[in-house]
């Protein structure tokens, strides 16, 4: 959620007569420098203030630069942060992240800092200029904010209460992606599947995932992230009759203890959860699941920890997202009594990644000898050039590195490659791949490379930044449950 708000944030700067940096240039280069925080964890804290001190000196030495600092951390700390870098020009929040421009226009008048925090949503935010970064894959807003009240989660407070958007403007958006030759959309929502709580429709969810599936030349239909209270018989079915639908499912756990569920205000307990596993993969037997898993939650005990690697096992999730409990300021549970030593903490979580890694990679092993069709990425293989290979995501949303094909292929082409190797994190195609399938989406990021348009250096800084669709191998950096 974070990334697709610096691409409309991007989109506001273009559309102002602002040009993106060109790649490789330094953030000390730049005339105008945009960090989009999150408030989730405690290092998003520390990385923004060590990064405003390091521009410091870069600014003294270049009167007409500008920093502006929005998101969540923006939204928590408001006047806390010019205090803290009087430097900085522009102070934005959650709720208004359409002011940037003229909130920049404002500061260089007046030469002096602005701040502006809104308290509730002035416009959904895909109502706004959007720079995709992506020529075939596109996050699409369905909802914002959260209604729940997890006690170690600051969100809510932060993004508001749950505002969701109307069917006929997000199939709308839908279909002018496919139109520009995206074939992959994931939708997004604090509590994704709780959409239709703000318009009266239970079943509001299922209903979108079976519209997508209706869209023409929509090829991949993704979601994030689910909580197990709304996930509901209908989306489950809705996902395994909608054939653009990918068989994968990324929803927190976040603790397998029902001691631990309860002091977290989570509204399902173990049996729920495990229940639904267990239908979605009698739905979809070869759907990838995902989740988060926070360890060290105040008042865990050993018996606690216990539970949740007892879940890890029956649920043998293709990948989880481990976090250590980090207190936040604000939330209930940093008040909570029994706060449980960092060593305690360091070991279980160690237990729980070894756990995991063994899992993954059992489930991971499953795959080889199977014929995958690949959606070609752009940037997933740090290898691919070393190793003369590509890389992209399975319909799991698994990571493949595949033979370079004799014929061109493009991100957004999709190839057909037989799986001879499984690592914990990614799957291997050595071979010859079967078939290449040139796309529109390949077209799309075709122009767009001929264009120059190519993803630059980004004077956008996301702390932290976070991988969409719900990456398989690499953690996302907030551990909320929410994304």
């Amino acid at each position: 959620m974070n990334v697709h708000d610096s691409e409309r944030l991007s989109g506001l700067l273009e559309e102002a007569g602002f040009v993106r940096a060109p790649e490789g240039t330094g953030v000390g280069e730049a005339d105008i420098v945009v960090f989009n925080t999150c408030a989730v964890r405690e290092n998003a804290d520390n990385r923004l203030y060590g990064n405003l001190g390091r521009l410091a000196p870069i600014k003294a030495r270049r009167p007409g630069m500008q920093i502006a600092v929005g998101g969540c951390l923006a939204q928590k700390d408001r006047d806390t942060i010019v205090k803290k870098a009087p430097w900085v020009d522009v102070v934005f929040g959650t709720h208004n992240i359409g002011s940037l421009p003229v909130l920049l226009e404002r500061a260089r008048v007046q030469e002096e800092a602005q701040v502006e925090i809104a308290e509730s949503l002035e416009a959904f935010p895909s109502t706004l200029p959007t720079r995709r970064e992506s020529a075939y894959a596109a996050w699409v807003s369905i909802s914002v904010g959260c209604n729940n009240t997890c006690t170690f989660c600051i969100v809510p407070a932060l993004r508001g209460k749950e505002k969701d958007r109307r069917p006929g403007d997000i199939l709308a958006e839908v279909e002018t992606l496919v139109a520009e030759g995206v074939t992959e959309i994931t939708l997004l929502g604090q509590n994704v599947n709780a959409y239709g709580s703000d318009i009266g429709d239970r079943e509001a969810f299922s209903k979108l995932l079976r519209a997508c599936g209706k869209v023409e030349g929509l090829e991949r239909v993704r979601f994030t992230s689910p909580h197990p209270r709304d996930f509901t018989d209908d989306v489950i079915s809705a996902m395994a009759e909608t054939e653009n639908v990918m068989p994968q499912l990324h929803m927190p756990l976040q603790s397998g203890s029902d001691t631990v569920l309860k002091a977290m205000r989570r509204s399902y307990r173990q049996e729920r959860y495990l229940g639904i596993i267990e239908k979605v993969r009698a739905a979809m037997p070869d759907a990838a699941i995902s989740t988060d898993i926070i360890v060290g939650f105040p008042g865990e005990t050993e018996e606690d920890f216990e539970q949740t690697l007892h879940v890890v096992r029956e649920a043998r999730f293709a990948q989880a997202f481990t976090f250590q409990y980090s207190k936040r300021p604000g939330t209930p549970a940093a008040e909570m009594e029994r706060q449980v030593p960092k060593a305690v903490v360091q070991e279980r979580y160690e237990r729980l990644v070894a756990l995991q890694e063994e899992i993954s990679w059992e489930e991971n092993k499953k795959q080889v000898g199977r014929t995958l069709e690949v959606l070609v990425a752009e940037g997933e293989g740090r290898k691919d050039d070393a190793t003369r290979r590509l890389s992209g995501r399975a319909a799991d949303n698994r990571l493949v590195h595949f033979a370079r094909p004799e014929e061109p292929v493009r991100p957004g082409d999709v190839v057909t490659v037989d799986i001879t190797y499984a690592a914990p994190h990614h799957l291997l195609a050595e071979g010859p791949a079967r078939g290449v399938r040139r796309t529109r989406a390949g077209d799309a990021w075709e122009r767009r490379n001929a264009a120059g348009e190519k993803k630059p250096a980004g004077v956008m800084l996301g702390l932290p930044t976070v991988g969409a669709p719900p990456p398989l191998p690499a953690a996302p950096a907030a551990g909320c449950g929410c994304d």
